[in-house]
């Protein structure tokens, strides 16, 4: 399952995206974002799995464009921390 956490507004699209399908819980993203946005625990968008997947955390879904600015690539050569931290290329960025 594809999972969407963010918002769009008149500057753009602000959103992480995590396919729950690849994350295997292990929470190596978590522990290289430097601002605490990312977490571990039940995958509260699909209630049937037991499986623990990475997500954003609720706190931090509506100023994603403020707390992940200081990871913003400048240059496609540099990845941000919680997607370079994930082995299964599970997380992805709109910006």
């Amino acid at each position: 399952m594809i999972a969407n956490y963010g918002y769009k507004d008149g500057s753009g699209e602000y959103f992480i995206t995590i396919d729950t399908d690849k994350c295997n819980g292990c929470g190596k993203c978590v522990d290289a974002c430097p601002y605490g946005v990312m977490a571990v625990g039940e995958d509260v968008n699909d209630p049937l799995s037991d499986q623990e997947v990475a997500f954003v955390a609720e706190a931090e879904r509506k100023k994603i464009k403020y707390t992940c600015a200081p990871c913003k690539p400048t240059s496609k050569k540099i990845i941000p921390p919680c997607i370079k931290a994930c082995e299964m290329d599970a997380i992805t960025h709109s910006w």
